[in-house]
């Protein structure tokens, strides 16, 4: 059986990016889970992909596997790319190459060694004129384009945008509530609805034409879909790409989970 996989970081200039980046004097460890390491991408690097996809903060399933949107909220964001025919076709970059701990400050979101770096990414993947449409999670994601969009080499570049509610904002925003998170769910799927009928005449090249079907009120079950192999590093347990749930973080304090990411295989993987 063949296991497809991503090669990583083989070729200019990402070789150089990930030689070069920010650590904890543009990233303070008050606001960023710094001593995890960065995370810098997921999908394709070899002048493929279609549409860009920015997202937020990596968690610690990120942080264990090394890529970007692995988890509930990849599942969600695939689901998304193929509505719009996009099974392979992508690459996916974060705002903060860290995971966020507690707020980021106004001052470091705006700071120039932080957003130029990011710059470098976004420009490195649109250099080649391939990217058609790109997808911002989130507030923080958006504003990571606006900026890219009012350098001199963003100001000339002419793609599809659309901003869209980050893929797990409704359980966030709900804490809990089953009634909250119900209307927050319809609301964020409307959201992408409108967000889809903007972008979906970009898509030129998609892997699979696909017809255009809307979200319903509520999450169907072919709404979220697997993150493929071939995003994944070689030889990385079916179970980590499968399903959530095998990576928390465990403690009594907030300084003792910050330390410990614990991994627990699923139920069901050992008999």
């Amino acid at each position: 059986m063949s296991h497809p996989f991503d090669p990583g970081y083989v070729a200019e200039p990402f070789l150089t990016l990930c030689s070069e980046y920010p650590g904890a004097d543009v990233y303070p460890p008050d606001q960023f889970r710094t001593e995890w390491g960065p995370i810098f991408h997921r999908g394709r690097l070899d002048g493929s992909a279609r549409i860009l996809v920015i997202g937020q903060d990596p968690a610690q399933h990120e942080s264990v596997i090394r890529r970007c949107l692995v988890g509930e909220a990849g599942r969600r964001a695939q689901g998304l790319l193929r509505k719009l025919g996009v099974t392979r076709s992508y690459v996916v970059i974060n705002t903060y190459l860290y995971s966020v701990y507690g707020s980021v400050k106004a001052r470091t979101r705006k700071d120039p060694r932080l957003v130029d770096y990011r710059d470098r990414w976004i420009h490195a993947l649109l250099a080649g004129g391939r990217i058609e449409v790109v997808l911002a999670f989130g507030r923080v994601a958006d504003e990571a384009w606006r900026f890219w969009k009012a350098t001199p080499a963003g100001e000339s570049i002419d793609v599809g945008y659309a901003a869209l509610t980050h893929p797990t904002q409704p359980e966030s925003a709900s804490n809990g509530d089953k009634v909250k998170l119900a209307e927050a769910t319809t609301a964020l799927l409307r959201n992408w609805n409108k967000a889809l009928q903007a972008v979906a005449p970009r898509v030129q090249h998609p892997d699979v034409p696909t017809p255009f079907i809307a979200y319903g009120d509520a999450w169907a079950d072919d709404d979220r879909i697997g993150i493929p192999e071939f995003d994944f590093p070689a030889g990385l347990p079916a179970w980590m790409r499968e399903q959530d749930g095998w990576a928390r973080r465990v403690g009594p304090d907030d300084l003792a989970k910050r330390r410990n990411i614990t991994i627990r295989i699923p139920k069901g993987v050992l008999t």
